[in-house]
């Protein structure tokens, strides 16, 4: 039902949207896993200083260091698209690079 997109509200009534930070301690990178009626789960990781390619309004590129962060999500399948999922992940990353630097 949930690939026809014909789930009904109360199929997935209960379920929650959960956020983790093990960046906290330091985490990298990790996996969250989900836990029941949980629906998904975002981990932010740890700030650190990574070498990245900056491009210039001409297009020529350069290597910065820039403070940098991932952000890792799984969801179920059962009751959410994966695409959907994957465009709500990319669309958080937009808003967090166009925040203001004061």
């Amino acid at each position: 039902r949930a690939r026809a997109s014909r789930l009904e509200p109360d199929e997935v009534r209960g379920g929650t949207f959960t956020i983790t930070n093990p960046g906290g301690a330091g985490s990298i990178i990790a996996t969250p896993v989900i836990n029941q009626p949980q629906v998904a789960i975002l981990d932010t990781e740890a700030v650190v200083k990574r070498p990245v390619v900056i491009t210039d309004e001409l297009g020529n590129d350069s290597i910065a260091i820039r403070q940098m962060t991932y952000l890792c999500m799984s969801w179920d399948h059962r009751a959410l698209d994966g695409i959907t999922a994957a465009r709500f992940l990319r669309a958080l990353g937009d808003r967090l690079e166009a925040w203001p630097v004061s």
